[in-house]
């Protein structure tokens, strides 16, 4: 990564030119430097695949937005710029209540623990929801939409540091796996009947262990695979113990049903105000500090959302 000075875009048709105010860092552009995302753009391009800001510049046929609008979204150019263009049909109104870097941590996390959850598992009130990565972006919001459904929640995180996070996000029970076996604590609190739906953006180990504690036809929802180890699954497995594997690419639902994702967005933002919904952003760095926050998100030392401004 270099911090350069390049030519200002401009907005196309049906695009907005979108003043950069904080810029949310996540695992996909980690993917995307080390060139391991499933899009790979040609060399060179500007990093960051969501952000917050305001409306720059409104291209033709566009309607709906004006110039000092506050937006979120993924932008068509990275959002580790001043400037980044959006597509408007793809860019959302970011909630009066969230500031720029709320905003920012919400566009992706959010929607993809939403889709998990209910469009993928179908999360009933009552169920126990075993959540992987519990202190991070996706795990964060899982935990508090899953709350919000009235389920129980089972975290699983790295640490004594990220115990605290995950309870104060509202977890009932939290595992710290380099301390306790989540299978067996599973089981205890369950009373033997295993998790109903996994949230698993680990993937690797965390998965296969998963299959040892998930209920009679329990859902586990596969989200990613931050162990950099992918998940298999035994199909004799699913068979014998009636539960199912389900993959969630949440971006593919912005170009296969972008309706649904509005929908989502609009759902999100009245959490937002009744305070169900409250974006961890844990640490906030300038435009020179993004590689060394990456370098972080790497390690697994962070909790929350690290946001970058890139007007520092």
């Amino acid at each position: 990564m270099e911090l350069l000075e390049v030519p200002d875009p401009e907005p196309g048709e049906g695009q907005l030119l979108v003043r950069v105010r904080a810029a949310a860092l996540c695992f996909p552009d980690l993917l995307l430097c080390r060139g391991l995302y499933q899009v790979k753009p040609p060399l060179p391009f500007t990093l960051g695949v969501e952000a917050a800001g305001e409306v720059a510049a409104v291209g033709g046929g566009v309607a709906g937005f004006e110039v000092g609008d506050r937006v979120l979204g993924m932008p068509v150019t990275g959002s580790l710029a001043e400037l980044a263009v959006f597509d408007a049909a793809r860019a959302y109104r970011s909630p009066a209540e969230l500031d720029d870097d709320g905003a920012a941590a919400l566009h992706m996390n959010y929607p993809t623990a939403h889709f998990a959850l209910h469009h993928r598992a179908g999360l009933r009130a009552g169920e126990t929801v075993l959540v992987h990565a519990a202190a991070g972006g996706v795990g964060s919001a899982a935990i508090q939409l899953a709350k919000a459904a009235r389920a129980r929640v089972i975290a699983v995180v790295g640490g004594p540091a990220k115990v605290d996070v995950a309870r104060a996000l509202g977890a009932d029970t939290v595992v710290d796996r380099h301390a306790e076996d989540f299978v067996a604590v599973v089981k205890d609190v369950t009373g033997g009947a295993g998790a109903d739906v996994v949230v698993d953006p680990v993937g690797g180990e965390a998965f296969t262990r998963s299959t040892k504690c998930i209920a009679f036809e329990g859902r586990i929802v596969i989200i990613g695979f931050t162990s950099g180890n992918f998940a298999q699954a035994a199909t004799n497995h699913l068979l014998i113990k009636n539960y199912g594997v389900l993959g969630l690419h949440w971006g593919m639902y912005a170009w296969k049903a972008p309706q649904l994702v509005a929908a989502v967005h609009d759902e999100l933002a009245d959490g937002v105000r009744t305070g169900v919904v409250r974006p961890l952003v844990t640490d906030r760095l300038p435009m020179a500090e993004a590689p060394a926050g990456l370098d972080r998100l790497a390690a697994g030392s962070t909790a929350g959302r690290l946001v970058v401004h890139p007007d520092n």
